[in-house]
């Protein structure tokens, strides 16, 4: 039987998502939450279409953000640019931040990422690491049309504990501008700085408990004024397109969620599974995900990230000359190692994350991962591929009898 070049899986109906908050891989010193080893949390179906009552939509223009995939255009002005502060620090959810920062981008604001920490590289709860664009400390000055935080743990008690952001924040909510955090951010971020008080909020189901019980509302996405809260990594792009509809208008919202192939849960399955093969492993599957300049960094944050939940051994290299790399969006991920030091190992699966047009060429060019690959093939172990990436397994004749579906 054949193996599979190019995974292509059939959605299942619309299922309840959970994501149960990050349990903290390093411990803090002087932290005062404790959490159980395992919480499992759903989260209520999605049903939200894409286009959202807008709170105080902007007809205002959108910049183009210089990219190597789409974004959303018009004529820009210097004055119309809107600014997002975006903080992190040790222990934030980085599907939550990462998708936060390229949806805005996408749609034209200026977002700065802050480390709330001494340095400007940070560990996410899952392992990823991610460099800040500055220090929380150069931001407190400047005024921002929104203040988005991320959620994670410890990363929002690292966020709650920083004074500057703090701040940041307590003086945004007073001068009515735009700001909201998801997860975990809204109970232990925000409430302890007094910027939820007659405020409908939503979070992370397993902090719900310590929201004021008359203003919690059990659903994915809150916008109370200028506050918008939501319950976490799978209600991400939801929380991220109200925003951005909030500053940039509701057209904005429905294109930057056309062209992230954004559906709600009543649409139709698009895919179907070709070539079905069942594969399974005795042992703890490993993955490998090569990473370049350019490549999308949504999709390298959410298969990483939702790999290592189950229990998966994830190693993402670079197959530039450093392990740092500059995604399409802008944001700096740390790999885990070079390719030509990832490429004594066997992995299970080797599935490249898409790249716009550099990133795929650069993926295309490296000789290391282009004899991993055919090795991989010829040993009847899984290579898998998302949005433009297929094209680097059909350069390297790997799609051949092969289906795939690149949509």
């Amino acid at each position: 039987m054949e193996s599979l070049s190019c995974l292509v899986l059939k959605p299942s109906p619309p299922t309840r998502l959970f994501f149960p908050p990050r349990i903290p891989q390093m411990a803090l010193p002087g932290s005062t939450f404790v959490f159980p080893f395992s919480m499992d949390y759903q989260l209520p179906i999605t049903t939200a279409k894409l286009a959202l009552k807008p709170i105080r939509a902007s007809t205002s223009a959108v910049p183009t953000t210089p990219s190597t995939t789409s974004t959303v255009t018009s004529s820009p002005t210097a004055a119309s640019t809107k600014k997002v502060l975006v903080p992190i620090g040790f222990g934030t959810e980085e599907m939550e931040a990462v998708i936060l920062v390229d949806v805005l981008r996408r749609a034209g604001a200026e977002v700065t990422v802050a480390s709330v920490e001494p340095q400007l590289e940070v560990q996410a709860s899952g392992g990823t690491k991610l460099v800040a664009d500055t220090r929380i400390s150069t931001c407190s000055d400047r005024v921002f049309d929104l203040v988005a935080l991320p959620g994670g743990m410890p990363g929002s008690a690292q966020l709650r504990d920083c004074e500057i952001l703090k701040k940041i924040t307590s003086k945004q909510a007073e001068e009515k501008r735009l700001y909201g955090g998801i997860s975990t951010a809204p109970a232990v971020t925000l409430l302890p700085w007094g910027l939820l008080k007659r405020k409908r909020t939503t979070c992370h189901p397993a902090f719900f408990d310590r929201l004021p019980t008359f203003w919690a509302v059990k659903s994915n996405i809150q916008v109370s004024g200028e506050l918008t809260t939501s319950q976490g990594p799978g209600t991400s792009f939801l929380f991220a397109l109200a925003l951005v509809e909030q500053l940039f208008g509701e057209s904005v919202a429905r294109e930057i969620g056309e062209l992230l192939f954004m559906h709600s849960a009543d649409d139709k399955p698009r895919k179907e599974e070709f070539n079905k093969v069942d594969w399974a492993v005795s042992h703890t599957p490993r993955v490998l995900v090569p990473v370049a300049n350019g490549s999308e960094e949504i999709e390298i944050v959410t298969i990483v990230d939702i790999l290592r939940r189950a229990k998966v051994d994830v190693v993402v290299a670079s197959v530039e000359k450093s392990v740092k790399i500059l995604a399409s969006q802008g944001v700096k991920i740390i790999a885990d190692k070079l390719i030509g030091d990832a490429a004594g190992s066997i992995y299970d699966l080797i599935i490249l994350p898409q790249g716009g047009v550099a990133g795929t060429e650069r993926l295309q060019k490296s000789r290391i991962l282009k004899k991993l690959l055919k090795e991989q093939d010829a040993a009847g172990r899984i290579l898998g591929a998302v949005c433009s990436s297929p094209t680097v397994l059909h350069k390297h004749g790997l799609l051949k009898v092969k289906s795939q579906d690149s949509r």
